[in-house]
C-alpha cells in the first residue's frame, strides 16, 4: 500500500465557511493543559475568526495514581479555582471550560456566561457525574457525539474536533517509513497512545496483533506512538499500514479522523462516533468484539490497499469546527 503526496487538499465550500469579520469577541478558556493538541488547535482557528482567547490551564505537579486526576491532583484542581475565578472579573464575554474537570470553576464564577466542552473520559469516566451536574448549570455544552449527547441528556451542542486537511493528508509510505526508520519488510499498525493508559486498553491491541500474526505470513509490528508533536504525527499516519483503535470508550477519537484524512485504513471498536465516522469508509471496519478485531486486522493488512477516508472526513475539516464554535458563542451571547 502506498499514499502518496500528489492530492489536492479539500477546498473549503463557502457554503460552510465564510469570510468572517472581526467578532470583537474575548473568551475566558480554562483547560486541563493547553498544550493539548485539539485544544491549541481550536485556539487558533477562532482567532482566526476574531475571537480573542486566554487561557488558564490547571498547575501540574506530575501526580499520577489514585491521588490523581486525569494526570493532575486534588491540589492542582484546588489551586486551579482560586485563579479560574479570578480570571473571570476581566474583560471577558465569555468563559469556556474544556474539559469535564475544569467545568465546576466556571460554573462557580459569578461573571460570565459559560459554555462547556466536554471530550468523552470526563463524561463516560468516574467524573462523568459532576460534569453532568456542571453542564446543567452553563449556558450551553458542547459534546463531541450523538451517543455523547445521548449519556449527557439535555439538548447539547454535537460538534466534533475538526481536521486540519493540510496537515494531515496522504504522502508516499515508503518515503515515510524511511524517514521513521521502520522496516519496510514488515506490516506496521499503528497504536497512538500510552500503553500505561488503561482506557485505551493496551493490552487487547497487543493480543489482536499477535493473533493477527499467526494467520499472515509476514511480520507484523505494533507501533506505539506517544509523545510526538502533532506535526510529526501525519508521518507515522502514513507510514503504517492500519490504525487499531481498541479504547474501552472514547467520544470522537481525533486518531481515527487523521487517519481517514491519511487515507490509512482503520479497525476500531464500536466506541463513541467511530461508527458514524467510518461509514461508507472502504478497507475499515468497526468490529462486533475482540475475534472480529483480528479477522478485520488480517484482512486489512491482506487487501493491503488504501482506504477512501479523505473523502469521507472532508466534512470535519477545522475550518467548519471554528465556524461552529462561533455560532455557540453568538447564540449564548444573545439569549
Amino acid at each position: 500500500m502506498s499514499r502518496y503526496a500528489e492530492v489536492d487538499v479539500v477546498e473549503t465550500s463557502a457554503e460552510t465557511v465564510e469570510s468572517t469579520p472581526n467578532t470583537d469577541l474575548s473568551v475566558l478558556n480554562l483547560v486541563t493543559t493547553e498544550e493539548a493538541r485539539f485544544f491549541k488547535q481550536q485556539v487558533s482557528i477562532l482567532e482566526e475568526l476574531g475571537v480573542s482567547s486566554t487561557t488558564v490551564s490547571v498547575p501540574d505537579e506530575r501526580v499520577t495514581g489514585e491521588g490523581a486526576l486525569a494526570g493532575r491532583s486534588t491540589v492542582d484542581y484546588l489551586r486551579f479555582l482560586p485563579r479560574a475565578i479570578r480570571e473571570s472579573f476581566g474583560e471577558y464575554d465569555l468563559i469556556h471550560a474544556n474539559y469535564g474537570l475544569t467545568a465546576p470553576a466556571a460554573v462557580l464564577q459569578p461573571n460570565l456566561p459559560v459554555v462547556i466542552s466536554l471530550w468523552g473520559s470526563d463524561l463516560y469516566g468516574r467524573f462523568g457525574p459532576m460534569s453532568k451536574l456542571c453542564a446543567r448549570l452553563a449556558d450551553a455544552t458542547i459534546v463531541m457525539s450523538e451517543q455523547m449527547a445521548t449519556e449527557l441528556g439535555g439538548n447539547p451542542y454535537v460538534i466534533p474536533h475538526g481536521i486540519d486537511l493540510e496537515r494531515f493528508q496522504p504522502a508516499d509510505q515508503q518515503a515515510a517509513q524511511e524517514d521513521l526508520g521502520w522496516d519496510p519488510g514488515r506490516k506496521h499498525v499503528l497504536f497512538p497512545y500510552a500503553r500505561g493508559k488503561s482506557v485505551k486498553n493496551a493490552p487487547l491491541a497487543e493480543r489482536v496483533v499477535a493473533a493477527a500474526r499467526e494467520r499472515l505470513d509476514e511480520p507484523i509490528e505494533l507501533q506505539f506512538v506517544t509523545g510526538v508533536s502533532h506535526d510529526e504525527m501525519s508521518m507515522y499516519m502514513n507510514a503504517a499500514d492500519a490504525l487499531l483503535l481498541t479504547s474501552d470508550r472514547e467520544g470522537s477519537p481525533n486518531s481515527v479522523k487523521e487517519a481517514m484524512a491519511c487515507n490509512l485504513p482503520v479497525v476500531a471498536t464500536d466506541v463513541g462516533d467511530v461508527r458514524q465516522r467510518l461509514r461508507g469508509v472502504h478497507h475499515s471496519f468497526v468490529a462486533h468484539d475482540d475475534a472480529d478485531l483480528v479477522d478485520c486486522l488480517v484482512s486489512v493488512l491482506d487487501a493491503d490497499v488504501e482506504s477512501n477516508g479523505r473523502d469521507v472526513i472532508a466534512e470535519l475539516r477545522i475550518e467548519q469546527m471554528g465556524e461552529r464554535l462561533l455560532s455557540v458563542y453568538r447564540d449564548v451571547l444573545d439569549e
